[in-house]
């Protein structure tokens, strides 16, 4: 990748961060008023345990994509940016412009979910 390709990639990564943050922010937000408004009944009782629930896995699913996003930016920082952490070598640019946090090439990838790290 030249040099505007992996500048052009940490400014999305730096944009994708942001946008997770904000994601969290709100549902914690989010979270804080369930049940806030005065004495519920059952049923909201078990609502309100069901959302908070939901939020609480997706604060689980984007705190594992702000990890990705940050392991990626200290790839590219240390030089490392679209080379595969398996094979070592490089990441096809579309993969990179599809999922711009990836760590692994498709075949590597898959070998990754069909056996584990």
């Amino acid at each position: 990748m030249d040099n505007q390709q992996l500048e052009d990639a940490k400014q999305r990564l730096l944009q994708m961060r942001q946008e997770v943050i904000q994601d969290v922010q709100g549902a914690y937000a989010a979270c804080r008023e369930l049940g806030q408004d005065g004495v519920p009944d059952i049923g909201d009782m078990s609502a309100t345990t069901y959302s908070r629930d939901v939020l609480f896995n997706l604060s689980e699913t984007q705190q594992r994509k702000l990890r990705d996003i940050d392991a990626a930016l200290d790839r590219l920082a240390n030089g490392e940016y679209a080379i595969c952490v398996r094979c070592e070598e490089e990441i096809p640019p579309k993969r990179m412009d599809v999922r711009p946090f990836s760590r692994y090439c498709v075949d590597c990838k898959t070998e990754v979910e069909k056996f584990g790290e």
